[in-house]
């Protein structure tokens, strides 16, 4: 029996996905839910499993477009697995072999011929007496210079003459490689684009003191890690800042629909992280409601999932404010683009050790540059200045704006 294997939606928005990867080949023998191909839609990457066991045809090629409900491969369930599924297991396992060394001896061998097309334009003969004085005043090297005499010899004019342009490369390697985007890269092109060209888009800057939080850091976190088993992050603080900024400053927690405006009276926060396949922003559920450990726990969870590849497309759309954590690879300073059709989004970057003023005197203090990129269209300087000052206020006092005085109790110790 022959089994056409359909492409199933993966949301329901996407009306096509790209195949990404093949993990089986033509002809190969796959068992039921083996997991056969990595496929890219616009919003995630997703792994196709097999319906059943069989005999595999392909009927796409990798970077093909397949309409969801398209048939992608054909199955012979009616073949019979072979013995031990050795023959499988060798061409999964020498196939990469074979294409190593092919792959490493082109290198080896193409690497090498190279060289002296270049070299066959420059003096293969010592330079004469006199082209050997002026290359030495000039501090130049007889390979530098295109030998026109017999031989390849380099001459008195040749030296006065041969200055190589600084713009020549005289060695290593300038080769380049033209590959098609991924539908997920090619939809997020899309979507920054149109936030940069569709919104009103206004960054506004403040600058956060971290003593606190450090200083809570360090009292708390060995024994925060020993009761819950998860680290105490800066992420847990700055999203209970956010809620509870969104909160006092609901206009950032809106966005616009039309000629409408749609308010939440939750806070689902998606947040930046960088997966195997580019940049993806699960979104953090209620976040309002969550306690430290609470947040703590789904961040690791959708961090996991997304490092894995396991993220799904619900997991990524719904939110209504984004976190972006750009220090975590030593961003100073930046302005984040807004998700849309989100109304507002808050760049994290590093901490630095900055000399700041506190009771009229210069100190040294671990500071936090922080950045609000909202839509002007629907957001005013006044609440977008005042979300962000309360932001800063929560996170330089933390004990009291965010854990009702009570540091233990909200850790849950």
């Amino acid at each position: 029996m022959i089994l056409e294997m359909k492409v199933p939606s993966p949301g329901e928005s996407i009306k096509e996905v790209e195949i990404a990867t093949w993990l089986v080949k033509d002809g190969d023998y796959v068992e039921k839910d083996q997991a056969i191909a990595e496929v890219d839609s616009d919003k995630a990457t997703l792994e196709l499993p097999a319906e059943a066991s069989g005999i595999i045809t392909l009927k796409a090629e990798e970077g093909d477009a397949v309409a969801v409900g398209a048939v992608v491969c054909l199955i012979d369930t009616s073949a019979a697995k072979p013995s031990g599924a050795a023959p499988v297991a060798e061409v999964k396992e020498e196939a990469p072999k074979v294409e190593t060394s092919t792959s490493s001896a082109s290198v080896k061998v193409e690497a090498p011929k190279a060289a002296p097309v270049a070299e066959k334009t420059y003096a293969t003969q010592a330079p004469s007496p006199a082209a050997r004085k002026i290359l030495d005043e000039k501090n130049m090297q007889p390979t530098d210079i295109v030998g026109t005499g017999k031989g390849g010899r380099i001459t008195k004019d040749d030296a006065v003459n041969g200055v190589p342009s600084m713009g020549t490369p005289t060695g290593g390697t300038r080769g380049s490689e033209r590959t098609k985007l991924s539908m997920l890269r090619r939809k997020v092109a899309e979507r920054l684009v149109s936030a940069k060209n569709e919104t009103a888009m206004l960054t506004t800057f403040n600058e956060v003191d971290m003593t606190a939080i450090y200083a809570l850091r360090a009292e708390y976190k060995d024994a925060f890690k020993d009761k819950h088993g998860l680290g105490l992050g800066f992420m847990s603080f700055f999203t209970k800042a956010v809620t509870r900024a969104l909160q006092l400053f609901p206009d950032v927690n809106s966005m616009i629909d039309g000629q409408e405006k749609i308010a939440y009276d939750f806070c689902d926060i998606s947040v930046a992280v960088s997966g195997p396949k580019g940049l993806m922003v699960p979104v953090m559920r209620s976040a309002e409601t969550l306690s430290f450990r609470g947040v703590e726990a789904e961040i690791k969870r959708l961090a996991i999932r997304a490092r894995d590849g396991q993220i799904t497309v619900d997991e990524m759309t719904g939110g209504t404010f984004t976190i972006s954590n750009g220090g975590v690879f030593g961003s100073m300073l930046s302005t984040p683009i807004i998700n849309p059709p989100q109304s507002g989004i808050l760049g994290m970057h590093n901490v630095v050790d900055r000399a700041i003023v506190k009771n009229g005197q210069i100190v040294i203090a671990p500071v936090m540059y922080v950045a609000l990129s909202y839509d002007h269209r629907i957001i005013d300087g006044r609440e977008s200045v005042g979300f962000l000052v309360a932001v800063k206020e929560a996170l330089e006092n933390p004990v009291e704006h965010l854990m009702g005085g009570n540091a233990k109790k909200a850790l849950e110790l």
